[in-house]
């Protein structure tokens, strides 16, 4: 079993550098044109939008939301993985659709790592049972894993699942997830909460600075852009600029 003191020296060591600092170099990076062109206008316009203010904190909002959740669920399977060294001797597989391996005497274990367990729609869920199926077929044919069983796990950072048997499959969720790469850890899954929030009021200081300030440039830039003489949005111009077609293709 590993001590969650080494995993929570390991969270500490690198939330900066793999979770704070990559957030805000997606806020420095990202342009206006970007955000525009990624979101619905016509769920902005039902939404009773007038103010081009309102308007940019809007997009900002919805996009700054949806790149903290990749960037951190990519930060919870380097966590994983990591303990799943420490533990197994695990390692970030190179199989397709397979996050993390490892073996034990008589089983190697296949793992998907996802953020938790209402991860994605039907046909991404069948997509990950046919790369566990793939990838048990190849491991079955090379030759070298005759001796052992295989066993693919899709495996939640957080949550829970009562019912973890799925025929193709085990889900682990949360607690159960944690204590399975640690090798026995009952109490991993809570301790990591501490070292995760250590820097989380003085970088979120930093980041609202940040996002504040891109959103005056995004205003101002969109007032430029999309705004008529009187200040209104010219939503028509914004539509074009999002949805206009940009192909040669003309349907009969």
């Amino acid at each position: 079993m590993i001590e969650s003191r080494i995993i929570s020296d390991f969270i500490e060591s690198c939330i900066d550098e793999e979770f704070h600092q990559k957030k805000q170099e997606k806020i420095r990076a990202i342009k206006l044109s970007d955000i525009t062109k990624r979101k619905n206008p016509y769920l902005f316009k039902a939404k009773g939008l007038t103010s081009a203010s309102d308007l940019i904190k809007s997009i900002m909002d919805a996009t700054v939301s949806s790149g903290e959740e990749t960037v951190f669920g990519n930060f919870m399977e380097k966590i994983a993985i990591f303990t799943c060294s420490q533990a197994f001797g695990g390692r970030k597989s190179s199989a397709v659709g397979i996050d993390l391996e490892f073996e034990t005497e008589s089983t190697k274990y296949l793992i998907s790592i996802k953020s938790g367990p209402n991860w994605g729609n039907s046909s991404q869920k069948k997509k990950m049972q046919d790369n566990f199926i793939k990838a048990k077929k190849v491991l079955g044919t090379s030759g070298g894993i005759n001796s052992k069983s295989i066993t693919c796990i899709e495996g939640c950072c957080y949550g829970y699942d009562a019912r973890p048997e799925k025929g193709t499959h085990i889900k682990l969720c949360g607690q159960d997830f944690w204590t399975f790469i640690s090798n026995g850890n009952n109490e991993l899954y809570s301790d990591i909460i501490e070292p995760i929030g250590k820097l989380a009021d003085e970088k979120n200081k930093e980041l609202i600075e940040l996002t504040n300030a891109k959103l005056n440039l995004f205003t101002a830039e969109f007032i430029s852009e999309y705004c008529n003489s009187d200040g209104s949005i010219n939503w028509a111009l914004f539509v074009a600029r999002n949805s206009g077609s940009k192909s040669s293709y003309h349907s009969n």
